[in-house]
């Protein structure tokens, strides 16, 4: 016999509710985070980290994701990112982690000799639809990571992500690079309706250089980008748009 609210169900799931639902799309929220470290103060700065603030982080249900130094490093920076099982937990969590006796402690030991940081940056981040699960894989040797940042112009960041998701994440892992994660800015972020910012990772620097450059003579990839500008009716990023750092991962990194 024909169950009308059956089909109706069934349809209501293939039709209304988006594939990343079905599949178990990532919802926490990313924190990534710069810090800028006073002169002299850069491996003080990571040995608080390693010797304390991770465990910290864990002990109020932050999740340590991965923390790296830039492969050149003029600016001092630390630069990590955290995840907590909702922008709403974040605010509680992190309350509580401010307020722990053990971290007042451990931020007033540390400093006695002058302040560690000297800027912090801080975006909160949702992966993409088509992001890969993110693996806090321990890899040996070390990975060299490269974090990238597209501003797009406006209206055109659904274009990126089309061919990211059809084409260039595919060509990418042809081509040796591998896919670690992909990232919106939440809404209420800077570049929250413009920006893809991604991770992926690399065997070495040279063998970087020769993976970007046989991606870009790939013919695939010059249709598949030709056909998405196409597409999108001009240029999607803007002028100087794309960024990225080559990135070494600490010692205590949950991912290497």
């Amino acid at each position: 016999m024909f169950n009308l609210r059956l089909f109706s169900f069934i349809y209501l799931l293939v039709t209304v509710i988006p594939f990343a639902s079905l599949r178990g799309h990532d919802t926490r929220a990313y924190e990534l985070r710069t810090y800028y470290a006073n002169e002299g103060k850069l491996d003080d700065l990571v040995a608080r980290f390693r010797d304390h603030t991770t465990g910290l982080f864990a002990k109020h249900g932050i999740e340590n994701v991965g923390y790296w130094v830039p492969k050149d490093n003029p600016e001092n920076q630390l630069i990590y990112i955290i995840a907590f099982p909702s922008r709403l937990d974040q605010e509680s969590m992190w309350k509580s982690f401010q307020e722990d006796p053990d971290w007042r402690a451990v931020a007033r030991a540390s400093s006695k000799n002058g302040r560690l940081v000297k800027k912090i940056e801080s975006v909160f981040m949702q992966t993409t639809e088509y992001s890969m699960p993110i693996k806090k894989i321990q890899a040996s040797p070390e990975r060299l990571f490269e974090l990238r940042t597209y501003i797009c112009n406006e209206g055109m960041r659904r274009h990126l992500d089309a061919r990211f998701r059809d084409h260039t994440i595919g060509l990418f892992e042809k081509h040796g690079i591998e896919n670690i994660a992909y990232f919106h800015p939440m809404p209420d972020q800077e570049g929250g309706a413009s920006t893809l910012i991604y991770i992926v990772t690399h065997e070495s620097e040279e063998g970087r250089e020769v993976a970007f450059g046989n991606q870009r003579e790939d013919e695939d990839w010059k249709a598949a980008a030709a056909a998405s500008v196409e597409r999108a009716g001009g240029r999607m990023v803007i002028e100087g748009g794309v960024t990225g750092q080559l990135l070494v991962p600490t010692d205590f990194s949950a991912m290497k």
